[in-house]
């Protein structure tokens, strides 16, 4: 489903994306947030959401899987990264 990137290849796209996010949700109104948009999701069921609700799932999605990570990690006996995003920001470790 995804494509199989090496590290490199991901590093010299960040950049890029960045801008692409940055302009798209800079030129969303209200009217194409409340848009209704068609799809399939990763398994083939199709659904309909708002442009909205996909982008409060995008930007929340990770959470959840950061937290899955973190208990396998601790299951395991280990201690798991510290992600945090206001630890990280205070520490300015991300801009």
């Amino acid at each position: 489903m995804w494509p199989d990137f090496t590290i490199e290849q991901c590093e010299a796209q960040i950049d890029e994306l960045a801008c692409l996010w940055q302009d798209f949700l800079g030129q969303l109104s209200d009217a194409a947030l409340a848009k209704k948009v068609t799809y399939k999701n990763s398994k083939g069921e199709p659904w309909t959401s708002t442009a909205e609700d996909i982008l409060t799932h995008v930007a929340l999605h990770s959470a959840y899987h950061r937290g899955q990570i973190a208990s396998h990690v601790r299951a395991s006996g280990e201690q798991p990264a510290y992600t945090d995003f206001i630890h990280a920001a205070r520490q300015g470790l991300i801009e």
